[in-house]
């Protein structure tokens, strides 16, 4: 943009009166008739600046960056960038630069929960599973035409998928991009859309996936499904379908991590004397041996017989955990016996004795009511 200060050499806070008389001494210097036809293009500058200065509208439209001579209104700046450059960046006008929207988009990613039961977590399965998404239009092949038509060049907006207005404004004139009206921002119009999936490309259909559960799921963990999500608009390509897992709860076996917990009831007979007994696992029947004073809560692992790592090989443990049962009614016999044993034993008169600390008790309560 030209500085018209400049060209008629007075300051920017130049009153009328200096204005005027800045123009009249260069145009009498300048005149055509005067200083020849060289000095005609700065004369034509010189009339221009007094045209906009010595209007008190135009000379504040140019104080805020708008030359109301030039096409459009247009503001200046360096490397050729005006007002409607600035417009359109804030109203839209980068869509007149990208052209019309493409018909044909990607489509979203959906999301699917499956539940599954703990062994299926334990050894990873195979699941089939319905989904209702958006799938390719077969009557049209997502053309978005009904068979043997195709789309037309909008007349509007010549396929540019915007049409540009000049409107007036306290700035001046000013030049506004719009998506077309007519085609809705595509360029392109459907004549005769398709009667099945009304000129979209796609329909919603019930289809059946298969989906490979690894070991070691767990609840929130996700299945990547490439590809397998909601076909886009225009047929385009589909998104992704993700499966959330769900593990339901077992009756029996608890799951930390890729170990398993179970508890094992054993009379105390058994605890005393040792035993060995079978247990079923989710690898079948497994025999667990209880050595002779198998104390109560006294854990027994069973190596290899978890859950299998997700992402990797191996798995976690089986944790058995030992209760020992008291019986609560004994026949005269059977007390019998347990006096007769406690007198081989010396427990007669047993004596109350508090046991050792567990080690690490105290020092974990220190550090909880200290917030460690």
């Amino acid at each position: 943009m030209n500085d018209y200060y400049e060209i008629l050499g007075v300051p920017r806070d130049a009153s009328a009166d200096q204005i005027k008389k800045a123009y009249r001494k260069l145009a009498r210097e300048l005149h055509p008739d005067v200083a020849g036809p060289d000095a005609e293009d700065r004369f034509k500058d010189v009339s221009r600046a007094y045209e906009v200065l010595s209007n008190p509208d135009k000379r504040q439209q140019y104080d805020l960056g708008v030359d109301p001579t030039a096409p459009g209104g247009g503001m200046g700046g360096s490397g050729g960038f005006g007002f409607q450059d600035i417009f359109e960046t804030f109203f839209g006008g980068g869509q007149a630069q990208q052209g019309p929207i493409p018909r044909s988009r990607r489509g979203q990613d959906a999301l699917v929960r499956l539940d599954v039961d703990l062994q299926d977590a334990v050894f990873g399965t195979k699941r089939e599973l319905q989904v209702d998404t958006a799938v390719v239009c077969r009557t049209c092949g997502g053309t978005c035409c009904r068979p043997g038509t195709t789309m037309h060049t909008c007349e509007v907006c010549k396929g540019r998928g915007v049409v540009q207005r000049v409107q007036r404004s306290f700035l001046g004139q000013i030049m506004t991009t719009a998506p077309c009206a007519a085609c809705q921002g595509f360029g392109t119009v459907i004549p005769e859309p398709c009667v099945d999936c009304g000129g979209e490309g796609r329909v919603r259909e019930r289809r059946t996936i298969s989906v490979n559960v690894p070991a070691g799921v767990e609840t929130g963990t996700r299945i990547r499904l490439t590809s397998q999500g909601e076909v886009g608009p225009g047929g385009g390509p589909a998104g992704d379908l993700y499966v959330e897992i769900r593990e339901r709860q077992h009756e029996t076996f608890v799951r930390r991590g890729d170990d398993l917990h179970c508890t094992l009831e054993v009379p105390m007979t058994a605890a005393a004397l040792g035993a060995s007994m079978t247990l079923d696992t989710f690898d079948g029947e497994q025999e667990v041996d209880l050595r002779p004073g198998t104390q109560p809560a006294q854990v027994v692992t069973l190596r290899g017989l978890g859950v299998g790592h997700l992402n990797g090989s191996g798995r976690g443990d089986l944790q058995v955990h030992v209760e020992v049962h008291v019986p609560t009614t004994l026949d005269e016999e059977q007390a019998e016996l347990l006096r007769s044993l406690a007198k081989l034993r010396g427990e007669e008169h047993p004596e109350p004795r508090l046991s050792a600390a567990h080690p690490g008790v105290f020092s974990r309560l220190r550090d909880k009511f200290s917030g460690r």
